[in-house]
């Protein structure tokens, strides 16, 4: 299959195949218009980015649970699992969204509450709330002496 070109305003000009595309059928909540999307982003980094398709300037930081929480177990709905096509555990991989503060990264916080439930063999993926009520939508990833040190290094009390 042919490559194809994004335009994006993070990372210039994405060249991506078909067999790259996420389908989110309903979207992603605040983006429901937004269907197809690429993961992409430095291999060597533990954030990528869910970019738009269908939006150039549009791209959410995502990871793996495990790299905040290596604990982390979410139920996931049944009829969420059918909407992607599969039960099975072997197909399917967990991403969740990060919140990164432009002035104040060492804020950065993780949605443990709404991942994103991604069908591995055909691409199909939603994010779904988690039957788990103790994963916070906003968790904080960076120990607190971590979080000074950076701010140290940034040179800031923010």
């Amino acid at each position: 299959m042919s490559d194809m070109i994004i335009k994006t305003s993070r990372f210039g000009d994405v060249v991506y195949s078909s067999e790259e595309m996420l389908t989110f059928p309903r979207g992603i909540p605040a983006f429901e218009d937004k269907h197809s999307w690429i993961l992409a982003g430095s291999d060597d980094s533990a954030i990528k980015w869910l970019q738009s398709l269908d939006d150039g300037a549009l791209a959410l930081p995502v990871t793996s649970p495990d790299a905040v929480q290596p604990d982390y177990n979410a139920r996931i709905p049944e009829d969420e699992l059918k909407l992607i096509g599969t039960t099975d555990p072997a197909d399917l991989a967990l991403l969740i969204v990060v919140s990164i503060p432009k002035d104040a990264p060492w804020n950065m916080t993780a949605n443990l509450r709404a991942p994103i439930l991604l069908n591995l063999k055909t691409h199909k993926a939603v994010q779904v709330i988690a039957l788990n009520e103790e994963y916070p939508i906003r968790h904080i990833i960076f120990p607190e002496e971590v979080r000074e040190k950076m701010k140290a290094q940034r040179g800031g009390n923010r």
